[in-house]
């Protein structure tokens, strides 16, 4: 049966919609293997992206989402590579009137990037070190960014160590590869982490996840 064109049903209620998304994602995923906090992150991921395979590529670090919830709830910055995942954060709702903070466009960042010949997001790392100690990285679109961020950890036991990094750059060169050495070395370098592994990621998926961890309900009245 149809319908004559401009006479559409479709729900209009803004908690129902996302009430029946949530359901639907967690009876087609199996969320099993996270703990409940961790489901209520990876659902929001999901929702994102609008794909249930994503469940197979997240990965949590053992403390992740405890530590960057603690952080979150103690005023921690988030500290993010682009505009976009800033834009995404829903800033009403976080729970200690945290900073979000983008340095893309910090008046320095594009002679960094030539004198260090890297991207701008990769550039604009080197200016998070006052800001990082505790804070959340919030990584989607930059794998430039999140390698550089772990080459800062890496090379400077003194660098301050971030709670946590939402490592999800998107993309066909070098995103899958920053998040696999994100993945490996991450414990050796005192970080805890989520990503989600490939190629896929981006800034919706990101921002979904701080968004997640700043509050820990999962629907949330319009």
């Amino acid at each position: 049966m149809t319908t004559r064109p401009g006479h559409y049903e479709y729900i209009t209620d803004g908690n129902e919609i996302y009430r029946q998304s949530f359901a639907t994602i967690r009876a087609e995923t199996d969320l099993s293997h996270l703990s409940d906090d961790e489901a209520t992150v990876a659902v929001r991921m999901i929702h994102a992206a609008g794909q249930t395979s994503l469940i197979d590529d997240i990965e949590f670090s053992p403390h992740c989402v405890t530590k960057a919830r603690a952080a979150l709830d103690a005023g921690a910055p988030i500290i993010t590579d682009v505009t976009m995942v800033a834009t995404g954060i829903t800033a009403s709702r976080l729970p200690g009137n945290n900073a979000v903070m983008c340095l893309l466009g910090h008046e320095n960042t594009r002679d960094l990037a030539a004198k260090l010949a890297t991207t701008r997001s990769a550039a604009a790392v080197e200016l998070w070190r006052e800001h990082c100690a505790n804070a959340v990285i919030a990584i989607g679109n930059a794998p430039t960014a999140l390698f550089h961020l772990l080459q800062k950890l890496a090379d400077d036991p003194d660098y301050p160590r971030p709670a946590a990094i939402i490592g999800c750059p998107v993309g066909f060169i070098g995103a899958a590869e920053s998040k696999q050495a994100l993945s490996q070395d991450a414990a050796a370098l005192g970080v805890e982490f989520v990503t989600v592994h490939g190629r896929r990621g981006g800034s919706a998926i990101t921002s979904a996840a701080v968004n997640a961890l700043a509050n820990r309900r999962e629907i949330m009245p319009r």
